[in-house]
């Protein structure tokens, strides 16, 4: 009896702190989130410079946020910021603008896909989203040319915001390989992603 007791107890107190922090109580192994190596990764030359530049910005979190609970108010933002952006950034080369390959800055009226991921995020944080749970992505397309994105890790699952397409989709609904991300505990550290999906989701234009 002591010990179904205790059991009980256990799982009470298991639920308890599940109810105090929904995010505690997710699944990470779901597909709907993308799995990341262990261990920091090499950043991206243009983070790197961004980071130079702007210290400020690229610290470690004072905590990590396992993900943001969805909700009507929140889903709203990251709608509105994608599409505030998407519609009024025009997308140039960083070779056009800046007669580089790699500058990664927050876009004036022009920008490359980093300065798009840049600036959501950016907007993101100041509307209440924890640094944690919004992180830039490095991805290939299908045709090899790499791509930066933004993810916002919810508690349904990595959702995209992308300059190349209007909707928000979860990371496997997009059609790209997910090489690396910002790590959760440091804006200026990355980590590898584990994208073994045999089948890569086909683009719609969407």
């Amino acid at each position: 009896m002591a010990l179904n007791s205790k059991g009980l107890l256990v799982g009470l107190v298991t639920a308890l702190i599940a109810l105090a922090n929904p995010a505690a109580a997710i699944d990470f192994t779901n597909v709907a989130f993308i799995q990341t190596a262990t261990g920091t990764t090499s950043i991206p030359v243009g983070h790197l410079e961004f980071c130079q530049s702007r210290p400020a910005e690229c610290r470690p979190h004072d905590r990590i946020e396992p993900a943001t609970v969805l909700n009507e108010a929140n889903w709203q933002q990251l709608v509105s910021v994608n599409n505030y952006y998407n519609q009024t950034i025009v997308p140039v080369t960083d070779m056009e603008l800046y007669q580089t390959e790699e500058f990664w800055t927050y876009p004036n009226g022009y920008g490359d896909c980093e300065d798009f991921a840049l600036i959501k995020r950016r907007d993101l944080i100041a509307a209440g989203w924890h640094p944690s749970t919004l992180l830039i992505a490095v991805v290939k397309e299908a045709n090899g040319n790499g791509h930066a994105v933004l993810i916002a890790r919810t508690d349904r699952g990595d959702m995209v915001l992308d300059n190349q397409h209007g909707a928000i989709r979860l990371w496997s609904e997009t059609p790209y390989k997910y090489v690396k991300r910002q790590s959760q505990a440091h804006a200026g550290q990355w980590v590898d992603m584990i994208d073994d999906r045999v089948t890569i989701v086909a683009a719609n234009g969407n």
